[in-house]
């Protein structure tokens, strides 16, 4: 099938990369940028030096009233860019708002994908974790309070006009944050291989994606200074970030989001709770593809495709727990009687169920939740 695949314009890589932006907005005569930044975050935005606008009330993942507050913020500073330095909720915001700061199109009207009118004012996106390869999608999602629900605007106008990725920059993020967003980032990886619209120049992406974050993830949670490591993990991330956009994520990211949008639980540890268990579901419909995915995690060959896959389910389970992730969705005191309506609502997130290589029925999607909340391993 045909691929379109819109891509950053101006990608700067590697430790170091942040030193390159001044540069660059003088170059595009930038002189007053709105800063979409997190506390954690702001001691990146105010290294740039600029007459900027900086805003770091974005904490977590942005809701439709903390993002209209935002955009009235933005607004009235009447800013001639936007800049996005922080995080996956961080980036996400800073690209609606420079896709609406000077339009009259409301947020509701751009929910969904190709909806988003025209984006006038230049989008520079500075990752600071290694997750959600935001800084080189069309997507961003928002979390509707009412609806208790994450609405997604994707459209070729949030692709950023630059990112600059210095894994420098990641060196700060807590362990806990460093294991979430890395399995966030191999979930697209995941995902976006096994997936009934893959494709093969996205494959390359997504499986060496895979290959840099099984291999150095453990390392980072346990040496958060190891350069080598984080750069290695803002590989795989940035890798995650560009299947997103031709081929999306399934099920995985279909089922967690009602964790993320009723329990508040952090979108990468939501997915890597379903991970291992969405995999299993799937393996029978694509072994082949499965068993690729194992050998990128490093599983040895075994003597047929689905014993292989079957060993790289195994190395998924010892990598996140190697990194400390809680699995059992009890943990999280969620009430087991809330299976069924949290498995509705993900199978309701049609955009990314249609893309799972397997059929999930109601029953199924209540049965992945309950060996999900237990911790338990399919036999």
């Amino acid at each position: 099938m045909p691929l379109t695949i819109d891509q950053v314009p101006k990608l700067v890589f590697g430790v170091g990369a942040i030193s390159s932006v001044s540069e660059y907005l003088q170059a595009l005569g930038i002189e007053r940028p709105f800063i979409v930044s997190a506390p954690s975050s702001r001691d990146h935005a105010e290294r740039l030096r600029l007459n900027a606008c900086i805003d770091d009330s974005t904490s977590s993942e942005p809701t439709l009233a903390h993002f209209n507050r935002l955009i009235e913020s933005a607004r009235s500073f009447r800013p001639d860019a936007v800049i996005g330095i922080g995080g996956g909720s961080v980036l996400d915001a800073a690209k609606l708002i420079a896709a609406l700061c000077n339009s009259s199109q409301p947020i509701a009207e751009a929910f969904g994908i190709g909806n988003l009118g025209a984006r006038n004012l230049p989008l520079i996106c500075i990752p600071t974790t290694a997750g959600t390869g935001s800084e080189v999608s069309p997507n961003s999602i928002l979390l509707d309070e009412d609806s208790q629900s994450k609405k997604a605007v994707i459209s070729p106008q949030l692709v950023p006009d630059a990112a600059f990725i210095d894994p420098a920059l990641t060196v700060t993020v807590p362990a806990h944050v460093t294991a979430t967003t890395g399995l966030d980032a191999l979930t697209h990886c995941i995902e976006a291989f096994a997936n009934n619209f893959s494709h093969p120049l996205v494959d390359t992406w997504a499986l060496d994606g895979i290959r840099h974050i099984a291999a150095h993830l453990a390392t980072a949670v346990r040496e958060p200074a190891n350069i080598e490591a984080r750069t290695h993990l803002a590989l795989g991330s940035l890798y995650g970030g560009l299947c997103l956009g031709p081929v999306n994520t399934a099920a995985v990211h279909a089922l967690s989001y009602p964790l993320g949008s009723r329990y508040h639980i952090p979108h990468g540890h939501a997915n890597a709770i379903f991970l291992p268990h969405v995999i299993r579901f799937n393996l029978s419909d694509a072994p082949e593809r499965y068993a690729a995915i194992a050998l990128a995690l490093g599983a040895q060959q075994q003597p047929t495709l689905e014993s292989t896959a079957l060993a790289g389910i195994d190395m998924l389970w010892q990598l996140i727990a190697n990194t400390g992730l809680e699995m059992r969705l009890a943990a999280f005191r969620i009430p087991e009687s809330e299976i069924p309506s949290l498995a509705a609502d993900g199978l309701a997130v049609t955009r990314l169920m249609k893309n799972n290589l397997r059929v999930i029925t109601q029953q199924d999607a209540e049965s992945i939740y309950r060996y999900a909340y237990l911790g338990q391993r399919e036999a």
